[in-house]
């Protein structure tokens, strides 16, 4: 190593990092990430996209890290940077060095090998080979250095740690109404209400406002540039004002900070940075990959984005390069990787897909595949696979609705709409969107009158629908045409669904003979057509048929008949359903214990799938259990739930009219046994708890116990809350804990936050220890035992 003579300032302060001048918001657990990866690598690099933060967090980290580096903490701006050859230059100016004349990379190698010190090397991404170079020559010349990188793309060096910086928690969309208090200590929620006030002192969260406000904050994905930059257009806009312009996000978000580098002060000029730094392949990628709705994974890239100027075996290195990008973000789900494009991008990607002419060629692709798509779940639903593709199908929901409307418009015409609207019809069905698929199929039905096999199918697809909504004179009168159909076209498989769902018309209707007979002739039809999905849903109500008649060997021999059915094909979802219907068979008989196992059985399928009809069905059941056990508290609470499932789920005891009379019993004996008061706050008890905790309170997934202040602490998780913090202490990553769970990966990092911020944590192996504590305490007895 050649020896340099350098000189600094005299009296200079070795920490040169810029004062804070806004709030720092959140991030509690990206900084105690970034210290322990700090601590045990020598480079740690910052990756997302641009305007999330990584700068920010990058400073507040190296605020708190100060004190434990002895030679300083230092940072090297580089945005502004454009000749790759200045790069060590900057850096020796960055850290003050005065006085030298040998080359920069010599100086920097020489000032640094006996120093204990922290590089900031921030906004690397134009430069990333060159900083790998850079990086690694100063990390092997220092062996007391640490770097900290921010970039878009990690710099591929052996020693670094990338760590993806996400963007600021969201509210969540899809859960019941949080409370005013819950919603604003959400970090994008905070942000936008902090920076609001900057410019509005008068602003505050409101009832009035706060589902404004929610759905500015997830429009702009969590960025913290494009809250603060929207923030900003309060001084002249209201908050409803703000978010019926953000369609033109671009336009509306054009000025920030005059202070700012140009490229951040406005969004997009963020975003064009990022897309000049993409190759040509990329940036094509990029456009098409903007059709998608919800995500995509690779075999739908490979399939719909490749031609006109990339290859298709070319697709999985493009992905690969736009994740390293953070344009593409990866997410591990049960049935597969996937891959996420921020809404901010994508519609950025889709005004450069509109000016290349090529949105129209590409929008038909993709519903050409999500017709198939839907095709090839329907043809293999009745399987092993059933749950893969049902769970599938819902993470493409907003895929499958883009490819429906294309279908209609598109060259093909209705008929390939309608027809992918009737493949989806387990889809509609065992989601919360029965409602949405009727709309589809009666788009279709209007406008495709020939009176063929996909007009005949989707008649009795709308009737079963029509019925799951209560609405049973329209689906008398969808299922007289398409039984109409069905006989001109001679078509069992029509004619079996049509006595299937006539039967539940009847049914409702209290005419059980007729329910019955026309089971038994829905039965016949698909076991000669070889349907074993109509032949188990012909079983499952003829169960409840028999059982509701009296006929106690009837329902259990067609029960067990469509267990085994299911068992021999590797089924859950009918299985379920055949399971509830001999538990409410079990129930009639006295015999509870049963009757719950089987209950709780079928819960566990429906809850994995989502299915608020299945869900709904088994929990009533469980309310006439627990009040036929006396057991009158539970019972309301039960029937405060089913308020939330039943609501969820579109009409009380949909498709089930003919067991009303059962709810309304329990309601009355359980209202009876409690009084008025104490029935009526039980109610409210359950109707408040949230969907994941009331499921697990039905099932008796009790949560931790342990004594003193754990006990205490304890007692504020969730039930959820307290399951996730049992899975990190046995050592479970997120992507571990969500496929464990059935949830996503960002819903498990969001319970993570929660607890952590609950218990007072600033790591998960805080929680791990907490937790494994809490378990040895649970184990021991107690003084005096």
């Amino acid at each position: 190593m050649t020896a340099v003579t350098t000189t600094t300032f005299k009296g200079q302060r070795t920490n040169r990092l810029p004062a804070e001048v806004t709030s720092f918001i959140g991030r509690r657990h990206e900084v105690a990430e970034v210290k322990r990866l700090l601590a045990a690598s020598r480079t740690v690099t910052l990756t997302g996209v641009g305007g999330v933060g990584k700068t920010r967090l990058a400073l507040r980290v190296a605020q708190k890290l100060r004190r434990a580096f002895r030679d300083g903490v230092w940072l090297a701006e580089l945005a502004t940077l454009h000749q790759p050859g200045l790069l060590a230059e900057t850096v020796v100016e960055a850290l003050q060095i005065r006085g030298h004349t040998a080359p920069p990379i010599d100086v920097l190698t020489g000032h640094l090998h006996d120093k204990h010190a922290l590089l900031i090397l921030d906004n690397c991404e134009h430069l990333v080979h060159e900083c790998a170079v850079l990086a690694e020559t100063l990390l092997r010349a220092a062996p007391d250095l640490r770097i900290l990188a921010t970039s878009r793309q990690a710099l591929g060096i052996p020693s670094e740690q990338a760590m993806p910086v996400p963007p600021l928690h969201l509210p969540d969309g899809h859960t019941p109404r949080p409370s005013l208090a819950t919603l604003a200590q959400t970090d994008a929620v905070r942000l936008f209400t902090e920076r609001a006030r900057a410019v509005l002192p008068t602003f505050a969260l409101t009832e009035d406002n706060r589902e404004v406000i929610a759905r500015i904050v997830r429009r702009l994905d969590g960025l913290p540039l494009g809250i603060e930059l929207a923030a900003v257009r309060l001084r002249a806009l209201s908050a409803q004002q703000l978010l019926d312009r953000l369609d033109d996000r671009f336009r509306l978000l054009n000025a920030g900070s005059r202070a700012e580098l140009p490229r951040h002060q406005t969004l997009r000029a963020l975003i064009d940075w990022s897309y000049a730094l993409c190759s040509d392949e990329e940036r094509l990628l990029w456009e098409r990959a903007s059709a998608f709705a919800g995500g995509l994974d690779l075999e739908a890239a490979e399939t719909i984005c490749s031609g006109r100027g990339i290859d298709r075996h070319d697709i999985v290195h493009l992905v690969i390069g736009l994740v390293d990008k953070s344009v593409l973000i990866r997410e591990d789900h049960p049935c597969g990787l996937r891959y996420r494009m921020l809404d901010t991008l994508s519609a950025y990607g889709r005004e450069r897909l509109a000016a290349s002419g090529q949105q129209d060629w590409l929008r038909e692709r993709h519903a050409g595949y999500y017709r198939d798509l839907a095709a090839r779940a329907r043809a293999d639903l009745f399987g092993p696979r059933q749950v893969h593709w049902l769970t599938r199908l819902h993470l493409e929901h907003a895929n499958l609705r883009t490819a429906l409307e294309q279908s209609y418009t598109g060259p093909d015409g209705a008929r390939a709409g309608l027809t992918m609207a009737t493949d989806l019809l387990y889809h509609w069905t065992t989601s919360y969107y029965p409602a949405e698929g009727r709309r589809w199929l009666q788009q279709g039905l209007a406008a495709c009158d020939v009176p063929d096999d996909v007009r005949a199918c989707a008649l009795w697809a709308g009737g079963w629908l029509a019925i799951i909504q209560a609405d049973e004179p329209a689906a008398t009168t969808m299922l007289h045409d398409s039984r109409r159909a069905g006989e001109r076209l001679h078509d069992q498989h029509v004619l079996g669904y049509v006595a299937l769902f006539s039967g539940m018309i009847a049914m409702k209707e209290g005419r059980t003979a007729e329910a019955i007979t026309l089971y038994e002739q829905a039965l016949a039809r698909h076991q000669a057509f070889g349907d074993p999905g109509g032949t188990a849903l012909s079983l499952i109500r003829l169960t409840l048929a028999y059982s509701h008649a009296g006929d106690t060997p009837s329902a259990v021999a067609a029960g067990e008949r469509c267990l085994a059915l299911c068992e021999s094909h590797h089924e859950s979802w009918h299985r379920a359903y055949a399971m509830m219907a001999l538990g409410i068979q079990a129930w009639r008989q006295g015999d509870l214990c049963r009757a719950t196992d089987l209950q709780h059985k079928a819960l566990t399928v429906t809850r994995s799938l989502g299915d608020y009809l299945g869900i709904g069905i088994t929990v009533e059941v469980l309310a006439w259990i627990a009040a036929t056990q006396r057991r009158h508290q539970r019972a309301a609470r039960l029937l405060g739930i089913l308020q939330t499932v039943w609501a969820s789920a579109g009409a009380p005891l949909s498709g089930y009219g003919h067991l009303a009379g059962h709810h309304d019993a329990c309601e009355q004996n359980t209202r009876q046994a409690l009084g008025e008061d104490a029935y009526s706050a039980a109610v409210r008890r359950g109707a408040r708890m949230p969907l994941d905790e009331a499921l697990a309170y039905i099932l008796q997934e009790e949560p931790l116990t342990g004594r003193g202040k754990g006990r205490q602490r304890l007692d504020r998780l969730t039930r959820r809350e307290s399951e996730i913090a049992h899975l990190v202490a046995r050592g479970l990553t997120n992507k571990e804990i969500a496929a464990c769970l059935v949830i996503s990966q960002r819903t498990a990092e969001g319970h993570i936050e929660h607890i952590l911020t609950k218990l007072g944590f600033s790591s998960r192996s805080q929680i791990a220890a907490w937790a494994g504590e809490q378990a040895r305490t649970q184990d021991r007895p107690a003084a005096g035992r």
